[in-house]
């Protein structure tokens, strides 16, 4: 007779990556939605995370980019300019997840995170000073631009570490759990 574990139906690969997809998607769009501490949020580790575990890797990219355009529908949309920098700078970590996955997420992870969260504060900081209007457009707006900013560089470090963090560790867990089940069915 067979156990229960060898009758259920497994999932495909790409039911698999689908369910992936909509629970990063989901779980970002929660994330902006609710009261959290400002630039910590887990959109840029969820995009790491997609790039380096999604077997399509080009659908990395779909998560950022729709967990940021279905939350901004309820926000609201920034000045497009501002909007397509953030979205850019969104879009890096799946990027470096898919480039970074033939090194392995131990040696990967850590570094991109940050590497991607300098990035973001250094992007979207030119666009502030750039398009906003708060700022003077010369060296002086800039400096000021990016000095008033820094406070908020170590939430965007923290935030992006944190989340890389539970999602990473999130994924192992399951991974080992599921290696004891099979072998305790086996």
């Amino acid at each position: 007779m067979k156990s229960e574990a060898q009758t259920r139906p497994s999932l495909t690969p790409n039911q698999l990556d689908l369910l992936m997809i909509m629970f990063l998607i989901g779980f970002d769009v929660a994330a902006r939605l609710l009261m959290h501490t400002w630039n910590v949020s887990p959109v840029a580790a969820s995009a790491l995370f997609a790039g380096m575990m999604l077997r399509r890797r080009w659908l990395a990219l779909l998560v950022p980019l729709a967990a940021l355009a279905l939350s901004d529908a309820v926000i609201g949309f920034d000045d497009w300019r501002m909007a397509s920098v953030v979205y850019a700078a969104l879009a890096l970590p799946a990027v470096a997840g898919i480039l970074g996955r033939r090194y392995g997420t131990s040696r990967v992870v850590v570094p991109a995170a940050l590497t991607c969260s300098l990035i973001f504060f250094a992007a979207t900081n030119l666009a502030v000073w750039a398009f906003s209007g708060m700022y003077s457009l010369d060296l002086t707006g800039l400096i000021q631009c990016y000095t008033l900013a820094l406070p908020f560089l170590k939430y965007t470090i923290a935030g992006d570490l944190f989340w890389a963090a539970v999602l990473f560790g999130g994924a192992w867990l399951v991974q080992r759990l599921t290696a004891q089940t099979n072998a305790l069915t086996a």
